[in-house]
């Protein structure tokens, strides 16, 4: 425990020793590399055996009465472990990517900070230290996401970021401010003992979703990830969607499964209902993005509703007693925090290495980056591949397990869930698909094909650095796939300690296989799929090569008869994304299709474009808006009081508050 905070300490230290190196040529090469090697410390510190009892310390810091409280148990374990995994690979990406920053003291100072509050907010087991931290995080991260300034849009993102954290922040402060009663407890352990009614129980789940789900980009409360991710950094945007979005969901799970006491049923269904909205909304919207790092931002929003489903059936099986599902439920829950973070990561850094080899995050303005990027390439296909819950990469396991808890809901006593639960799966499933078409129609109209513009296709391979840190993180992407056992052992004690019970050890089940409850029952293999794939390609390649008497010959794609040399022929991602768009886009926005056609005889091209509209934005947040702008205009003349209408309002709001103190 000292040694990991002594790493945080120096994280925290090496935001302002950027600025001593600031006029060193290699000042970027010299923070990165001193963040990657901290977080990397503090990995192996997390993971190293340590006894089953929770580590906790005080230091005299904070308050003066509190001091600030600390305390690694396995869940914070499991968090930090994903937390300082991805920030170890941002920074040896960085490394590389950084080196062409033009302004990198915009962002040096910041990151190894950004990663410092996300390390404290996890370590942190007390309500002072915990959104102390939280707001450090927040405001590091804005300060990253604001770095090029220069652009007004991304002015605006950072603006809307800044407003949504602090959003966020007041709601989880309003949360611990209920959970410490009238006693006005901090600590966490104060909180756990705490009595409360069903009103306040209420009060705090619906704050902390608000709060926590607001970072973590539940719709509606999502508006900002797909601002803010596009404006960063692409090494930013991978640890802000892969790491910072995952410290939400420890936030949520560290309140609602700890702090609030034995749940009843309908705690489930906030997180089921936002869940189920939030995968189905964020995938539609990735399905019609053409801007990449926008659709990887979409598809963040949907994973984080696969993992809000997950948890909510575990409440709901945690209620009604029933251990083994609930374990299930919760393993496949952080399971799928691990893998999106190792995923999501690669995908980030896959967009970040095309848009620094093009220019370019429009996937209609690329192709062919697979003849002049095939390392990258490649590692970016199997981050899909991973991310579209293929066999036999990560993705797949995790909700594997989440529709295993689904099938065990038959047996839970209340019809509502016995109700929801199926249509939850339904739009998970559904969600499933349509983020595999995501995938396709992103890998195969930025990578395949013929490029559509001069970028593209004087586009080069990235740096070592950055094919480096991608291929760390797809190696892993294999392992957890093809060996899930291991997970899901080691997130084992964390649902023991949460939820009452755990899955059966999976190391003891034969041929490395899983069994999420018994072998007769349902069963997965992911390495025999591993070596039946791998196998069955290469063997029907050979044979093929073997048999066929004739030698292999290259020549051109069929063109039906119709030679047309331009790439503006081939088939272009607003194309592909048509038949969703208009079946199921009026789901998440409005669309608005722009058809210009020339009479018969004229030469004139056509023009087509696609109008989207987000509804909440439309529905929720500009009438929020104009009624903030009403009443602040209302409220305008408060400048312009005497000093005596002054003393009259401080006197009258002193005797109302006596007023509701007294009632």
């Amino acid at each position: 425990m000292t040694l990991i905070l002594l790493c945080v300490a120096a994280l925290l230290a090496l935001g302002p020793l950027a600025l001593v190196w600031r006029d060193r040529p290699d000042v970027s090469r010299r923070v990165y590399a001193a963040a990657g090697v901290l977080c990397g410390a503090i990995f192996l510190l997390d993971i190293l055996p340590r006894g089953a009892d929770a580590l906790t310390t005080t230091l005299p810091f904070g308050l003066p009465w509190l001091g600030v409280h600390l305390r690694l148990d396995p869940l914070s374990g499991f968090f930090l472990a994903v937390v300082n995994l991805g920030g170890a690979a941002a920074s040896a990406y960085a490394i590389g990517y950084g080196a062409h920053e033009k302004d990198p003291m915009r962002i040096l100072p910041f990151f190894p900070a950004f990663i410092a509050g996300m390390n404290g907010v996890i370590l942190a087991d007390d309500a002072f230290t915990f959104l102390v931290a939280w707001e450090f995080m927040s405001l590091s991260s804005f300060a990253l996401v604001i770095s090029h300034h220069h652009d007004a849009e991304n002015r605006a993102a950072a603006y809307i970021y800044l407003l949504m954290a602090s959003f966020g922040t007041l709601c989880l402060l309003m949360a611990f401010g209920v959970l410490g009663g009238v006693s006005g407890a901090y600590g966490f352990d104060a909180m756990r003992l705490a009595a409360r009614t069903p009103w306040t129980t209420g009060a705090v789940l619906a704050l902390v979703t608000l709060g926590a789900g607001s970072k973590a980009g539940l719709v509606p409360l999502h508006i900002w990830l797909p601002l803010a991710h596009p404006a960063a950094p692409s090494h930013v945007s991978a640890l802000m969607s892969g790491v910072m979005t995952k410290v939400a969901i420890y936030g949520f799970i560290r309140i609602v499964f700890d702090l609030l006491g034995a749940p009843a049923f309908w705690w489930a269904l906030h997180p089921l209902v936002f869940g189920a909205v939030s995968a189905l909304v964020g995938v539609l919207f990735a399905t019609a993005q053409s801007d990449l790092k926008k659709l990887l931002a979409y598809s963040t929003i949907e994973n984080i509703g696969v993992i809000f489903i997950a948890l909510g059936l575990a409440l709901a099986f945690k209620a009604n007693g029933q251990a083994l599902p609930a374990a299930l439920a919760f393993t496949a829950a952080l399971f799928h925090v691990f893998n999106h973070s190792l995923f999501k990561s690669t995908l980030f850094f896959g967009a970040g290495a095309v848009l620094g080899a093009t220019g370019e995050r429009n996937i209609e303005r690329l192709g062919g980056l697979i003849h002049r990027m095939p390392r990258t390439a490649f590692l970016f296909l199997a981050a899909c591949v991973a991310a579209a819950a293929l066999p036999p990469l990560n993705g797949f396991v995790s909700e594997w397990l989440i529709f295993q808890a689904i099938l065990l809901s038959p047996a839970l006593p209340q019809w509502t869930l016995k109700l929801a639960t199926p249509a939850v799966g339904v739009a998970l499933a559904l969600s499933a698909a349509l983020g595999a078409a995501a995938y396709v129609r992103a890998f195969g109209v930025a990578f395949l094909g013929r490029p559509r513009g001069a970028a593209a296709e004087q586009a080069r391979e990235t740096d070592q650095w950055s094919l480096g840190a991608m291929a760390a993180l797809v190696a892993l992407c294999v392992l957890a796939g093809v060996l899930p056992s291991v997970m899901i052992d080691t997130i084992s004690p964390a649902a023991a300690d949460f939820v009452g019970g755990r899955m059966p050890t999976q190391a003891n089940v034969a041929w490395l296989s899983i069994a999420p409850v018994a072998e007769s029952r349902s069963s997965y293999n992911g390495l025999l799929v591993f070596l039946f794939i791998a196998i069955s390609s290469f063997g029907t390649r050979h044979l093929i090569r073997s048999l066929w008497p004739r030698p292999v010959r290259r020549a051109p794609a069929w063109d039906c008869g119709f030679v047309e040399p331009s790439p503006m022929t081939q088939y272009t991602a607003s194309s592909f994304a048509q038949p969703f768009r208009r079946t199921l886009g009026h789901i998440a926005f409005s669309v608005r299709e722009h058809l210009d056609m020339p009479p018969p005889g004229s030469t004139r091209p056509a023009y087509f474009a696609v109008e989207t509209g987000e509804r909440f934005v439309a529905y929720i947040y500009e009438p929020l808006t104009k009624a903030v702008w009403f009443c602040a205009r209302r409220l305008n003349v408060v400048n312009y009081m005497s000093i005596q209408e002054y003393l009259a309002l401080v006197f009258a709001a002193l005797v109302f508050m006596l007023i509701i103190v007294a009632l």
